[in-house]
């Protein structure tokens, strides 16, 4: 009998398994060459502040100039002498969460901790997002190969690394990103319960009739029947409730909204395991019931400090239903398409792009439906749109938008479910379509997030440090035309301790005069106080009215009349957070 001995030809090799990994590999490159690549925006900071334990002792400026160097020592772990000193810390973290902060305690106990080993610089902070990601892309893998087999896990594992939106928050200082894996990992572990205690037979993917794809040439299920007796049934159900318990309690103290991917959680269970819906409930409880001390402590504080009117609907119905519609669309087309690229494109490049996913998502679906695949698609559904459509309902019927808030950063929950739904639909369609669809989406993706990090301006703060750096023996008086605690604590973090600058910040419409008042008063002394002023014009302010053309004359007025203008230059970043315009005087 004659055989083919010869090796497999480079063609051959190259299986869609070998592309995805090279995307898993990418997508994991970017997020360590990006560590340290842009400086901390308006948020990070003030999580850096939170989780420093020193929130309580940040104060306002008044209408003196003070000292920058003091808000720069809040931003690091206080001073501990003592034994408990560690435990006090702690203690007014937690404090300064409950008096202003609204979200739950566990990601900033994570960053303090991380703080506590690492320091406080860029690079170092965000190395635990990026280690927590790499936790949510092996999730994926699992829960794909869960459902799909082990090309289906590694395509989903592939959308996890390279989609834009997630690979931002994985290196964003806030909560958001490790609720991706909170999420993942809840639903694989509830797939895994479900195999283990239910019959597998009934969970989507597993079916003996399941039809063969263009990305799993194998109709086998991806898990042969369980073997090794009772120990390893019990073994393995036990690992997995005790999987799920953590990642429902690490979601709920991670982000409010987490209820409402558990909700969708409760609907899996009774779509797939309807008898022993109080055994899974229970599971999930248990998690639940973990947070309750904070619930019942901190939650209600910062119940009674919530700005609930931030998220106000616009009058009248019409207005008010397509706000809820656009902040559907927008959501979609940030979490699936352009991540951070939004906050330098027009807002409607948000709606279009979701528009159009959501027109895609709907004719996939149909498709995948007409093939047979009812259960797998409904459980994608369920996953990724029914989450979404929970917190739309609750938005209309509150008269609230917290689905579109934050360039969809508040309903995060629902993209691992959304990349479940699109991998599923890609897994499902005919060859060679489906592998042609898959490639473009990852490169496209790939090609959003290279651009995003190579080709946009992310370092404001350290032009105005550098501008500062400049003479940094020279008295410097900075003149800021906001109060807004992320703009100063900026500056802190980024001009050096060691140089002798104060801050004067005051809203736009009492600069001028308190201004006049400083430099009155400094060339009164034997020796200027102030060699330098600079003026930063912040285009928003956040807590006040930006700088009006007649401000800007009469600030203008006040300081050519004692000094000489030097330089002035125009900064513009990825938000018009970022903007200012530098004016320095000597």
């Amino acid at each position: 009998m004659n055989q083919d001995l010869s090796p497999p030809t480079i063609k051959q090799r190259l299986t869609p398994e070998y592309f995805f990994l090279i995307a898993i590999a990418l997508g994991i490159l970017l997020r360590c060459l990006n560590l340290g690549s842009r400086e901390f925006w308006y948020d990070e900071v003030l999580s850096l502040l939170l989780s420093s334990g020193q929130k309580i002792a940040y104060y306002t400026p008044g209408d003196t100039p003070v000292t920058l160097a003091d808000f720069h020592r809040l931003l690091s772990l206080p001073a501990e002498a003592s034994f408990f000193a560690p435990v006090r810390t702690i203690v007014n973290l937690l404090r300064g969460l409950a008096g202003g902060e609204p979200h739950p305690p566990l990601f900033y106990l994570t960053q303090h901790l991380w703080l506590r080993l690492f320091g406080n610089g860029e690079a170092a902070q965000r190395s635990i997002g990026m280690l927590l990601s790499g936790g949510a892309i092996v999730s994926a893998y699992g829960l794909g190969k869960n459902l799909l087999g082990h090309r289906g896990g590694l395509l989903l594992a592939a959308l996890f690394a390279t989609n834009p939106f997630y690979l931002f928050h994985s290196l964003n200082l806030r909560m958001y990103g490790p609720v991706v894996l909170w999420t993942t990992l809840s639903a694989w572990a509830l797939l895994e319960i479900i195999k283990t205690v239910g019959d597998w037979s009934k969970v989507p993917g597993n079916q003996s009739n399941d039809k063969a794809s263009s990305l799993e040439p194998s109709p086998h299920p991806p898990y042969p029947p369980l073997k090794g007796g009772e120990e390893k049934h019990d073994q393995g159900q036990i690992i997995w409730t005790v999987v799920l318990i953590l990642a429902v309690a690490a979601g709920c103290m991670t982000l409010y909204l987490f209820a409402f991917w558990l909700i969708a959680l409760a609907a899996v269970v009774l779509f797939l395991d309807r008898r022993r819906w109080w055994q899974h409930g229970l599971r999930m409880g248990a998690g639940v019931v973990l947070a309750i001390p904070w619930g019942l402590w901190g939650t209600r504080q910062q119940l009674r400090n919530a700005d609930f009117g931030r998220f106000n609907a616009p009058d009248g119905v019409m207005a008010a239903m397509l706000k809820h519609l656009q902040d559907v669309a927008n959501t979609l087309g940030i979490q699936l398409l352009w991540g951070d690229w939004i906050t330098s494109l027009p807002g409607v490049a948000a709606t279009v792009a979701g528009a159009g996913a959501i027109g895609l998502l709907i004719v996939a679906s149909i498709r995948v439906w007409r093939q047979g695949e009812k259960r797998l698609l409904t459980l994608a559904l369920l996953l990724g749109i029914f989450p979404l459509l929970l917190a739309l309902t609750i938005d209309i019927a509150s008269g609230k938008y917290t689905v579109g808030f934050g360039w969809g950063r508040s309903a995060i929950y629902i993209l691992p479910g959304c990349l479940l739904l699109i991998c599923v639909c890609l897994h499902k369609t005919p060859h060679p379509w489906g592998q042609v669809a898959a490639a473009v989406l990852l490169l496209l993706y790939l090609g959003i997030s290279v651009g995003d990090f190579s080709f946009r301006q992310r370092q404001i703060f350290h032009q105005i440090a550098a501008t500062v750096a400049a003479a940094p023996n020279t008295p410097t008086l900075i003149a800021l035309n906001s109060k807004a605690w992320g703009h100063i604590m900026r500056l802190a973090y980024y001009i050096p301790p060691e140089m002798p600058v104060k801050l004067l910040a005051a809203e736009a419409k009492n600069l001028p005069s308190s201004l006049a008042k400083v430099l009155t008063e400094s060339s009164q002394e034997t020796v200027p106080t102030y060699q330098r002023v600079m003026w930063l014009d912040s285009f928003n302010p956040l807590w006040s009215a930006p700088t009006t053309p007649e401000e800007k004359s009469e600030i203008e007025a006040v300081l050519s009349s004692r000094f000489q203008l030097q330089n002035r230059q125009h900064l513009l970043g990825t938000m018009n957070l970022d903007e200012f315009t530098v004016s320095v005087y000597q």
